[in-house]
């Protein structure tokens, strides 16, 4: 199994960063970004929160397993739409997706303003 160090250089190299960028980015000099990745450091929970902001997969580095936070634009932009949404089209989008989605879902689901919404098997 890899390292935390050798972890976090493969997040820098995907991000296509030099040591001393991401360095700067987690407010430390290029030797000690260079003693992170050859584990002769451990880098501090504040770096970590640093580096996370220019999209170092964090979970990566410290456990090895990769976060799926990666989402395309139609999910981005559904995503922006939801959180701009007040909260009864926000219940509406969240429990008509699941009668919507449901492989196994026969009926109607009624909603206050929204009156009923109908699914039927194909």
């Amino acid at each position: 199994m890899s390292s935390i160090g050798e972890r976090l250089k493969n997040e820098r190299e995907r991000l296509g960063l030099i040591q001393e960028q991401l360095g700067a980015v987690g407010g430390v000099t290029k030797l000690s970004q260079f003693n992170y990745e050859s584990d002769k450091r451990s880098p501090s929970a504040e770096y970590l929160s640093q580096i996370a902001k220019v999209g170092v997969d964090i979970l990566y580095v410290v456990l090895g397993t990769r976060a799926n936070t990666t989402i395309n634009e139609e999910e981005q932009l559904l995503l922006h739409k939801f959180r701009n949404a007040d909260p009864a089209v926000r219940k509406f989008m969240l429990y008509g997706g699941e009668a919507v989605i449901g492989q196994n879902f026969e009926g109607e689901i009624t909603g206050g303003q929204f009156g009923i919404i109908n699914h039927y098997k194909e």
